[in-house]
């Protein structure tokens, strides 16, 4: 295990925090980097909206994006614990509506499938619902309503292709499919089971899909760049990712979070499915969401999915171990989990511009932390 350096560390996030600053990718940002029991880094910078006297704080809320993605995962893990859900299950035995799904090639040609998706398939983004973003041009905001009028949508539109034969990137799809599962399972909605079985236990008090009126003035504004200058994003009340409501509980996207409270989930990770106060699944469980759930053939390169994240699987990747693994959000949240260095680190960004996986923030971020050592 490599130690970091403290001192060279802080040097190294100030130093990228002034360049994002320098360049107007921000008016807001936060990180965190943890080593084997110790805090190493903790840091905010700038404020929560342009001309504003607020500070970021380890309390200002950020829009995880598909940070959430991750904490859907290890919902489904706590009913693979239990024996409740399988990750080979088929998508038909808990939502009979996808018995007669078909798949709908690009061209429009449909045909059924040779399987019905997996919940496996669901985690690893080789389900093929809602991969092709040319078939959710017309998404109406009915459709967006609810999970229950987003699946049937996706079910109209077809699979993208057969599952498990690739992996395509679903944004916000699979990830609602998964959730109607857990809720059906369960029997009750998607933030109650996280409630109590995620957040209450990790006392992540501050992490929701529906935020309550304080913690909305917690919440920092949406950056945005106009003409290389920064402006505001003004995002609309009442909706935390893109055009769905807040009342749909996105398995992929949609919960707001505080770095305190990631930082919180990030340890569970860290220490495989446990903390010092409580246990969410067995190690051996929490394996399955940091092991490459998908063969070389379908994902190509330096990473593989796991469960709900990306996994580092090759050498050649800059900065990050192999075994790494986590993920980002399209407005520029960032983190990930290193078992080799025994690092969790965490940076917390909302913005129009540069965000998603491979954003230059996190990577600078990356950097960063493993030029520290």
């Amino acid at each position: 295990m490599n130690k970091l350096n403290k001192t060279l560390l802080c040097e190294n996030i100030d130093r990228i925090a002034k360049y994002d600053f320098s360049r107007n990718k921000v008016f807001g940002s936060a990180y965190f980097v943890y080593q084997e029991g110790c805090l190493a880094l903790e840091k905010c910078y700038g404020k929560v909206s342009l001309g504003s006297d607020t500070p970021v704080t380890n309390t200002t809320l950020f829009r995880l994006a598909s940070m959430t993605k991750p904490i859907t995962a290890a919902a489904a893990l706590i009913l693979i614990d239990r024996g409740l859900l399988s990750l080979d299950d088929k998508v038909d035995k808990f939502l009979p509506s996808f018995k007669d799904v078909s798949v709908t090639d690009g061209s429009g040609n449909s045909f059924p499938p040779n399987n019905l998706p997996t919940v496996r398939n669901l985690l690893t983004h080789s389900a093929g619902i809602a991969s092709n973003c040319d078939k959710l041009t017309d998404m109406t905001a009915k459709d967006m309503e609810t999970v229950d009028n987003s699946i049937a949508y996706y079910i109209n539109k077809g699979l993208d292709f057969e599952p498990g034969t690739a992996q395509m990137y679903s944004g916000t799809g699979a990830f609602d499919v998964l959730v109607k599962i857990i809720e059906t399972v369960t029997g009750t909605d998607f933030l109650s089971f996280l409630k109590k079985e995620i957040f209450e236990p990790l006392e992540m008090y501050d992490t929701t899909f529906t935020p309550t009126a304080e913690q909305k003035s917690r919440i920092i504004e949406m950056h945005q760049r106009v003409d290389g200058e920064n402006a505001i994003f003004k995002m609309h009340d009442g909706y935390i990712f893109e055009d769905f409501p807040c009342t749909h509980f996105l398995g992929g996207a949609g919960l707001v979070s505080t770095l305190h409270d990631y930082r919180n989930f990030a340890e569970m990770l860290l220490y495989k499915g446990k903390t010092e106060n409580t246990k969410l699944f067995k190690e051996e469980t929490f394996q399955l969401l940091c092991t490459p759930q998908i063969s070389k053939d379908i994902m190509q390169g330096n990473e593989r999915w796991g469960l709900g994240v990306r996994v580092i699987t090759e050498p050649d990747y800059l900065y990050l171990p192999v075994g790494t693994f986590g993920w980002s959000g399209a407005y520029g949240t960032h983190f990930w989990i290193d078992p080799v260095n025994r690092i969790f680190a965490i940076f917390m960004k909302n913005s129009q511009v540069d965000g998603g996986a491979g954003n230059e923030s996190a990577r600078n971020f990356e950097k960063a932390v493993y030029s520290s050592f």
